[in-house]
């Protein structure tokens, strides 16, 4: 009755099936997202003079965060008896996010919602990141690419002969290559997107950013 309840007034209001302060641990599918670091750093983290758009960092596909998702819509600020992390704890996540802030926000929106203790879903996240090869090329790139966005997707499912494209999403944001989504089960297994998350970027002309 809950879904169905958020699936009309999704229809009412015209937006994505979504909710706040669900009950943790509710849910049917992960999407892993995964940002591309300078297109983030152009279209926010440089106005943050964030340390992780210094120039040397390297970054290239980074962990945005690992978000408990339902076939329609998804769950967020869950309620939980979990207590949060310690900084420790979320600096520990940097080498793969980018930075501990995010690792922090990441949890407060998403991770409650997975049932799990903070260092157990860190502990997942960081699992769900390194079951994806992210393609070497992609280290190399010293210039702005344009390019179809569909040849990103290309690359993943190229690096990683599991995955399927209807378990993997590219986005764009301002005409940028933004985010590689890929859709896990709870066991980390690669399964198929929801209708709401299947939202190929269709540029043709798309750009990708240079590795900082």
């Amino acid at each position: 009755m809950r879904r169905i309840l958020m699936a009309l007034a999704a229809l009412c209001w015209g937006g994505a099936a979504s909710a706040e302060g669900e009950r943790a641990g509710d849910f049917d599918y992960y999407v892993m997202s995964l940002s591309w670091s300078s297109a983030w750093c152009e279209l926010e983290g440089d106005a943050r003079d964030d340390p992780q758009c210094d120039a040397g960092r390297g970054l290239t596909f980074v962990l945005h965060g690992l978000w408990p998702q339902y076939e329609e819509g998804w769950p967020s600020y869950c309620r939980t008896a979990e207590r949060d992390p310690s900084r420790a704890m979320t600096a520990e996540m940097a080498d793969i996010m980018g930075g501990a802030g995010l690792a922090f926000y990441q949890w407060k929106k998403h991770g409650r919602c997975s049932g799990l203790s903070a260092d157990a879903y860190f502990q997942t996240a960081r699992q769900a990141y390194e079951s994806i090869t992210v393609p070497e090329f992609f280290e190399d790139v010293s210039r702005p690419l344009t390019l179809p966005a569909s040849v990103i997707e290309d690359a993943f499912l190229e690096a990683n002969p599991g995955l399927q494209r209807d378990q993997i999403t590219i986005t764009c944001k301002d005409g940028l290559i933004q985010e590689a989504r890929i859709c896990l089960s709870p066991d980390l297994s690669p399964r198929r997107c929801g209708s709401d998350v299947i939202r190929d970027c269709r540029l043709n002309d798309a750009v990708l950013e240079p590795v900082r």
